[in-house]
């Protein structure tokens, strides 16, 4: 079945819903009260249409009819359109669409008019999204692994909010835990150090030299009022094993070594604990607010661990649990039956020692959210904390919350490659590159792009090497050229047409653009609205990464085979349209994953 070329300026980010809609009406006509979703996917072939549908097939079996018969049908009950061209049967009943080149032609206006709005979502009522992530415990400088957390956890907050969520950005700082006890000590013994008292600094103590320079901070705001004795320090502490065994016990005894000098800072320094527990942990927080701003990623909410103790919830959510019937004791401490939604074991709530849980404090935390009012509540976590999914979800089960309402996306360490050899890294021992080294080596832009150009639950090789590189071999130089390529042509192009140029830009007849690589930008530019889409429906921002190596590959191939500033004006002003529209979705998608787009290079 045919339809005419017409000159319908049918905006193509609505070309798939008006197809859909089409069918949807010939799927009324041909099987009235059916319930089956019309669904349209891309041909892998150009050859075959735009969209290709399988609903002739869905309905084989409540029609009791062969799939080409039905999809005759359908072709014939399609209401005319000037939107497609041509609508055809494929193989065992497929419905191949071709989009009218007019309509395909028109998203050169369409992205142009609608600038950064092109193939962003405005619902009428928005629902509201909480995104956590990095919240990386406080204890040091932020490494590459939590880079790419944050790049991805920032790129989807960004893909969202576009896609018509309220996004909230939140990161969850552990300040009520052991690790932060265990840096507050670090630092202590740092000082002490400094300070002419020897004490022999755990192995399993944060080693780093930002440790010292925290203490020479502390040292220079307290002097020495927080100087104690050597051998009170090390009273009643039992003694470390030899630094080179390893095995099971002697692990053990060093975390046991540990814990007691923990005891000992507390009980020797009284309320200078505090003193020294605040400043380990506002510096190291100010260090990661500042480097993550540094990054481009900010948030709207740093969320306290502490204020959930503080304030009761946590005994609240663990109450909650026990009224539910699910918690019973044990050897002193309360259990959450969590293998009875799935877990591989209970797990402890409560301590024998009355202490909660970071379990509990978890728990809490996600009860919190859902009483915040969030629609939908997405974590980003390590992917190594997969196993504690299940627990997390059976506790809200258990509390009577919506679990269904929380996405765990898991993000894979991101490992460096320098010279071709793998950078090696320890956060305990302080050899690890930072973030903010990282940043400095390969920049921002670099970064950003470089950490999401895998899906986040995939491992990442970075290339150091590859993302400082002037070359088309590096994805961010790559696509960013094709911006500054682009900016370059309206330089020359303005430089003769004045000030008013690309205004005039705005009713240009597109007919001229009729070659190959014209039609592949077209194409390309056409997807993007689905690109977003399918983004933020499967979490996946790599897949924007994709699009834009796409974008700027079909540019480049373009730009090199075609001269833009031609004589005849009506080809050039099509042309000149072509790649203001190009440039348009290139600034669009790059901002999305928080990367700049500059107009030279």
């Amino acid at each position: 079945m045919a339809y005419p070329d017409g000159d319908s300026p049918m905006a193509p980010s609505d070309l798939k819903s008006t197809c859909i809609d089409l069918l949807e009406q010939a799927l009324a006509a041909v099987a009235p009260g059916a319930s089956v979703a019309v669904q349209l996917e891309r041909p892998k072939q150009r050859s075959h249409g735009d969209y290709a549908c399988n609903l002739a097939m869905q309905l084989a079996k409540p029609l009791g009819r062969p799939p080409r018969e039905i999809a005759a049908r359908l072709i014939a009950a399609l209401p005319p359109s000037t939107t497609l061209e041509k609508v055809e049967i494929a193989g065992p009943g497929f419905i191949n669409l071709t989009v009218a080149r007019a309509a395909r032609r028109a998203v050169v206006h369409v992205v142009r008019s609608q600038g950064s709005a092109y193939g962003r979502c405005a619902p009428a009522q928005r629902q509201k999204v909480q995104v956590e992530f990095v919240s990386a415990n406080p204890t040091g400088p932020l490494h590459v692994g939590h880079g790419r957390g944050a790049a991805y956890g920032a790129s989807l907050a960004n893909v969202l909010e576009a896609s018509g969520w309220t996004v909230s950005r939140e990161y969850y700082v552990n300040d009520a835990g052991r690790q932060m006890d265990i840096l507050a000590l670090s630092t202590w013994l740092r000082y002490l150090e400094q300070a002419g008292e020897t004490v022999e600094f755990p192995p399993n103590g944060y080693q780093g030299d930002y440790v010292r320079d925290m203490a020479k901070a502390l040292a220079a705001a307290h002097g020495t009022d927080f100087v104690r004795p050597a051998a009170a320090v090390l009273e009643g502490t039992p003694g470390l094993p030899a630094p080179e065994a390893d095995d099971a016990d002697s692990k053990a005894r060093r975390e046991t070594h540990l814990d007691a000098l923990i005891d000992a800072a507390k009980r020797l320094l009284g309320d200078g604990y505090a003193v020294v527990h605040r400043h380990a942990l506002e510096t190291q927080l100010g260090d990661c607010r500042d480097d993550l701003d540094g990054f481009g990623v900010t948030f709207d909410r740093w969320f306290s661990e502490r204020s959930l103790f503080d304030g009761g919830a946590v005994a609240r959510a663990v109450e909650r649990l026990q009224q539910a019937g699910h918690l019973y004791r044990k050897d002193g401490a309360l259990w959450f039956r969590s293998t009875d939604f799935g877990d591989e074991k209970d797990r402890v709530v409560q301590r024998d020692n009355g202490a909660f849980t970071y379990f509990a404090s978890d728990i809490a935390y996600h009860l919190d959210k859902f009483e915040r009012g969030f629609d939908r509540v997405i974590d980003v976590w390590g992917a190594d904390h997969h196993g504690y999914i299940p627990r997390v979800m059976g506790a809200l089960r258990a509390s009577g919350a919506d679990a269904d309402r929380l996405t765990v996306a898991l993000v894979q360490f991101a490992v460096l490659y320098r010279n071709g050899e793998k950078v090696s890294m320890s956060t305990r021992s302080g050899q690890f590159v930072t973030l903010r080294e990282l940043r400095g080596e390969v920049g921002n832009d670099a970064a950003r792009f470089f950490y999401v150009l895998r899906k986040s639950d995939q491992h990442l090789d970075f290339d150091l090497d590859l993302a400082k590189s002037r070359s088309n071999e590096n994805p961010v130089y790559y696509i960013q050229y094709a911006h500054a390529r682009i900016c370059s042509v309206f330089d020359a192009w303005t430089g003769e047409a004045g000030a008013t140029a690309r205004s005039s830009l705005d009713d240009v007849d597109l007919a001229p653009l009729d070659n190959p690589h014209e039609w592949a930008l077209i194409d390309r530019l056409s997807a993007w609205p689905e690109v977003l889409e399918v983004s933020a429906a499967e979490l996946s921002v790599h897949g924007i990464a994709f699009y834009l190596k796409d974008l700027a590959g079909e540019f480049h191939s373009y730009y090199n085979a075609e001269k833009v500033l031609v004589d005849d004006a009506r080809l050039r002003l099509a042309r000149l349209a072509l790649l203001d529209a190009v440039r348009t979705v290139l600034v669009s998608a790059l901002g999305l994953l928080g990367v700049s787009a500059p107009a030279r290079m």
